[in-house]
């Protein structure tokens, strides 16, 4: 008689769990989701993007910046500053920084400590390009300093010298809006 039991008490605990599981799934009897409030019945992902702090958008859209001789696609809505002859676009921690001047070479080109130089092609031409880690700018509130990834382009032309200065968080992917901003410039003239 004591393996009788024995089986109840495993048929009760199977009905048990066979209740409790059925309790777990959707009490709608139609073929339709019901919408409840719960954080259980929403979808895992809100199909948004989520990247790295520095990431620019796959969506980012971008508009024609035309300078002196040139043009170049320059990501929309970032902030403009100018000095010294330069034009720089920042948004959050990245930065796009174009310089021109007439004869070739100059500061903007020199190769920092610890650059790699490799040419690249590009429909304007080919380019030399200098990529080095530096220290971004301090944060106004904190002034923490992060390691920014640089990339500079060199594009000469008719005597004519454009740098392109890129720059974000190191880790952060900006592959593919550098190279469509790099592979932008037209020469106007």
């Amino acid at each position: 008689m004591p393996p009788m039991p024995r089986i109840l008490v495993a048929a009760s605990l199977a009905a048990a769990l066979a209740v409790a599981a059925a309790g777990c799934g959707s009490s709608s009897s139609s073929g339709s989701t019901a919408s409840t409030s719960s954080s259980a019945s929403k979808p895992a992902t809100t199909g948004k993007e989520t990247s790295p702090a520095g990431d620019i958008p796959d969506n980012q859209a971008y508009v024609a910046y035309r300078g002196s001789g040139y043009s170049v696609k320059v990501p929309e809505g970032w902030a403009r500053t100018g000095a010294g002859g330069a034009v720089t676009f920042t948004d959050k921690l990245n930065s796009v920084r174009i310089d021109e001047s007439r004869p070739a070479g100059g500061a903007a080109a020199r190769k920092p400590a610890g650059a790699r130089l490799t040419t690249v092609s590009r429909p304007a031409g080919r380019a030399a390009r200098i990529t080095y880690v530096a220290k971004s700018a301090p944060d106004p509130v904190t002034g923490r300093r992060v390691a920014d990834a640089v990339e500079r382009y060199v594009f000469t032309h008719g005597g004519r010298t454009v740098v392109l200065t890129l720059s974000g968080p190191t880790g952060a992917d900006n592959v593919d809006p550098w190279k469509l901003i790099t592979s932008s410039l037209r020469w106007t003239r």
